[in-house]
């Protein structure tokens, strides 16, 4: 490899292959897990451990002297594991203790009002609002922060230096509903605990949280708020510190002169690409320093539908991309050539290395040095390893070295599942990668197609069971989602780091770039979406540490049944045809095998958790939508399952969240012909989004919906019961509101309530409509089965059947088991989908009314 050897650049030298050398993987791994428990561990334990490893350690080196060969490097091995045992446990330890002393801890107990001074350790980030019973969580920024000094519970100031994360309420969402809603009866909502979707639960603000997200970390602020405890003893932080936003950011101290230039250049990235296509527009600096703020709810799920959100986060891949250039392909570091600008240019070794060193530690002050950060860069300094030195030995101990320095430097790390999906990742691409690409080159696969199979399919196999844990779904389209994006990653990542590097000092430049890079940005997009919107993209699968193993044995199975029929192509391509139709579903072939959706629907419930949504069969492929649900994913993926592509009209039936926060999913790829709510336009910031998401689509919104309204669509008939036209009492709250439908087709006379409540339902029984309601044969029972009934309205009505939309193990004990026993009692069959799941309503040759389970 030398210049002095004679041989050309790249080519192998004997002392460079053998065995790959493993003696460094033993201590990473048992500092890696003794960190992880020793975090949260008593201090006494902690000594405990640290002194008896160090004993044991001594001991086995004071043995190993004595003998030679296997047995004492065995003892070596084992003893540098116990020592580097010891200095994670002492690490961890150290860590702990300080989120467990100082005066932010015992304020926190306390649930105490401060001021403190705290400066920032990472960038703010907007807390995605989330469906809360009927309202949707308050906007607000969360930042990881330091508190340096605080005063307040009657104590003096005192200086500290303790992590804590911001919770800052920037604006407020919603209301609650009659029959307890928002957090249930008798239930109390817990300052600073996550509320359900993970989501963190507080009050509302009054202001944009838009001047919180400017901030750049290292800058020093003064805030009063209240302080309270941690979710768990495992989030590295001592307290949640939630301020309310009143008069903007108190800024003491501006942000470092290095973090100044960060921003500046991340802020540049940004305006240069203010002019792209949205999806490009919101990829691209995701995809050089990993600012996903522009990225929408509907690309992000797409992204993680096809496990493609490891493009939108800073990682290694980010670094080796750029590397890459300079020093050539990672996947020929397994072969020890060289094929970047640098052997090109006579750059000698060592100077490249220098030069690589370089453009990593600008990658860490751009991207910002946070531990997600330095894990990228500890992953792309393999890399760098690997081209620099090509030598086949040295990767695996690379490895191990990376995961022990950052796990001694940082304890928090072993308890990260981002730290846990970059190593499992990098280990696969090391170790199986070039295994399974030469297993295909031998079997006549093209060689660059080899090694980006080989790439994908190695990461994907050993990290899916850790995605399927943490999201509960295994995707099956990943692998060939990661494959048509990789060739596009290269250009997007390198033009956005020109666009990123050009934009301070020539704009027009940066804005050419950016629109060269807005191609194959806007290509990697739009495979999230295809695969996303495909319906057998994924399965369903447990989100635990059983779920995980029991993956990663089937995946062990798949492997192993994998290298059999590589021998047999016909074979071969028999799965792959087979793969292809689950994932495509061809709805005659999925109705043929599943009896899903049932020939002949005319009333689906979708199952969508706690909340409502509806179709309505109006003719093939069409269907009318009463309520969206509270999940835009969870309602697209129903709509998708019944094959519905056509909407003529949704049907909001109040603006409770719950009720129309899954909207984007219903018009997301689907020709809509008009929205109609109710008349009563509360809660005004869920009514705002509606009227948002309608113009962004170009969706008109008809006429409100009153009662004596009558609307026919082929065979589907339907007409308004309620709310009464004006003048009309004004209704209590939202529930009250509802749009009220009795719904002809097929024969079914379908009445659905939406969420009215007694008062409601009562006036409903007094008014003109009520000879209509009489002796239906399906009922939507209003307002997931509460409590909150009328038990006139339900021995009128009589229905056959009762449906009921409610989420398993909700909070607020729908449906109560006097709404079940009373509609039973009347004779009527009870069905809801939290244990039935979703529901579709026909009626059989004979006219008797069918329901089949989704």
């Amino acid at each position: 490899m030398h210049a002095a050897s004679g041989k050309r650049l790249g080519a192998a030298h004997p002392r460079q292959e053998g065995p790959v050398d493993l003696r460094l993987v033993p201590p990473a791994l048992a500092a890696w897990a003794t960190a992880a428990l020793t975090t949260v561990a008593p201090p006494g334990w902690v000594v405990g451990l640290v002194t008896v490893c160090l004993l044991v350690a001594g001991a086995l080196l004071i043995a190993g002297r004595r003998q030679a060969g296997r047995a004492r490097r065995g003892r070596a091995t084992a003893a540098a594991s116990l020592l580097c045992v010891a200095a994670a446990a002492a690490s961890a330890g150290l860590h702990g203790a300080d989120l467990r002393r100082g005066p932010v801890p015992e304020l926190a107990r306390e649930y105490a009002t401060v001021t403190a001074e705290v400066e920032l350790t990472s960038d703010p980030r907007p807390a995605r609002p989330r469906v809360r019973g009927d309202r949707m969580t308050p906007d607000s920024v969360l930042i990881d922060a330091e508190v340096r000094r605080v005063e307040g519970a009657g104590r003096t100031a005192v200086v500290t230096r303790t992590p804590v994360l911001m919770l800052v309420n920037a604006g407020s969402r919603g209301s609650t509903g009659r029959d307890g809603n928002q957090a249930g009866p008798g239930a109390r909502t817990v300052p600073g605990h996550r509320a359900p979707g993970g989501a963190w639960a507080s009050g509302g603000g009054t202001t944009s949280g838009a001047s919180w997200l400017g901030l750049l970390p290292s800058t020093r602020l003064r805030v009063t708020g209240r302080l309270v405890p941690p979710l768990s003893d495992g989030d590295g932080i001592a307290a949640v510190l939630r301020v309310r936003d009143r008069a903007g950011p108190p800024v003491v101290r501006e942000a470092s002169r290095a973090q100044r230039l960060a921003g500046r250049l991340r802020a540049g990235l940004r305006t240069a690409t203010g002019g792209l296509p949205a999806d490009a527009r919101a990829l691209l600096p995701g995809l050089v320093v990993g600012d996903t703020s522009r990225i929408t709810p509907a690309l992000d799920e797409a992204f993680k539908a096809t496990d493609l959100t490891h493009t939108l986060a800073v990682s290694g891949s980010n670094l080796t991309i750029v590397l890459a250039l300079l020093l050539g392909p990672p996947g020929l570091a397994q072969h020890v050539e060289r094929r970047g600008l640098a052997p090109r240019l006579g750059v000698p070794l060592r100077a490249t290395a220098l030069l690589g060193g370089a453009l990593t530690l600008g990658f860490v002050v751009v991207c910002r040095p946070d531990p997600s950060v330095l894990r990228a860069a500890a992953c792309g300094a393999i890399v760098l390893l690997a081209l620099a030195t090509g030598r086949r030995r040295s990767l695996i101990p690379a490895l191990a070295a990376a995961v022990l320095l950052l796990v001694l430097y940082d304890p928090w790390l072993a308890r990260s599942y981002g730290f846990l999906l970059s190593v499992l990742a990098t280990g696969a691409l090391l170790t199986l990668a070039p295994r399974w690409s030469a297993a295909l080159r031998r079997r006549r696969v093209p060689p660059g197609l080899a090694e980006a199979l080989a790439a994908a399919a190695a990461a994907q196999a050993v990290c899916a069971p850790v995605v399927a844990m943490l999201s509960a779904r295994v995707s099956l389209v990943a692998v060939p989602c990661n494959l048509l994006v990789e060739f596009a990653l290269a250009p997007a990542t390198v033009l956005g780091f020109a666009v990123l590097v050009t934009a301070p000092v020539a704009p027009p430049v940066a804005e050419a770039l950016a629109w060269c890079a807005s191609w194959p940005a806007g290509w990697i997009a739009a495979v999230a979406r295809a695969g996303a919107a495909l319906p057998g993209g994924g399965v369903d699968w447990p989100g635990s540490w059983g779920g995980a193993f029991l993956l990663a044995l089937v995946t062990g199975g798949l492997v192993l049944l994998g290298r059999r029929l590589t021998r047999h192509p016909w074979l071969c391509a028999v799965c792959g045809l087979l793969l292809l139709l689950a994932v495509v579903r061809p709805p005659p072939l999925t109705r043929v095998l599943t009896g899903w959706p049932p020939q002949g629907w005319r009333l689906a419930m979708c199952d969508v958790g706690q909340g409502d949504a509806t179709v309505l069969a109006a003719g093939d492929g069409a269907g009318v939508v009463v309520d969206a649900g509270p999940d835009p994913v969870l309602a697209d993926r129903c709509l998708r399952e019944l094959g519905i592509t056509r909407v003529p009209l949704v049907v909001l039936t109040h603006f409770h969240a719950d009720h129309v926060a899954g909207l984007p999913g219903v018009l997301r790829g689907r020709a809509v012909g008009a929205i109609q709510t109710t008349g009563f336009e509360e809660p005004a910031d869920q009514v705002e989004f509606v009227r948002k998401e309608a113009q962004a689509r170009d969706v008109p919104l008809a006429a409100r919906a009153v009662a004596g309204e009558r609307r026919r669509l082929g065979a589907l008939d339907w007409e308004v019961l309620w709310p009464p036209p004006d003048p009309a009492p004004r209704p209590e709250g939202p529930n009250d509101a509802s749009v009220t439908l009795l719904v002809r087709v097929g024969g079914l006379r379908m009445l659905l309530l939406g969420d009215l409540e007694p008062p409601a339902q009562q006036a409903l029984s007094r008014s003109a409509a009520a000879p209509l309601v009489r002796n239906v044969d399906v009922l939507k029972v209003a307002h997931h089965g509460s409590a909150y009934q009328d038990p006139e309205l339900i021995r009128a009505v009589a229905p056959r059947l009762a449906l009921i939309s409610c989420g398993a193990d909700n909070p607020y004990g729908h449906p109560a088991p006097s709404t079940v026993a009373a509609l039973r009692a009347g004779g009527a069959r009870v069905l809801r989908t939290d244990r039935d799941g979703a529901l579709a309503v026909g009626t059989g040759t004979d006219g008797e009314l069918r329901v089949t389970r989704g």
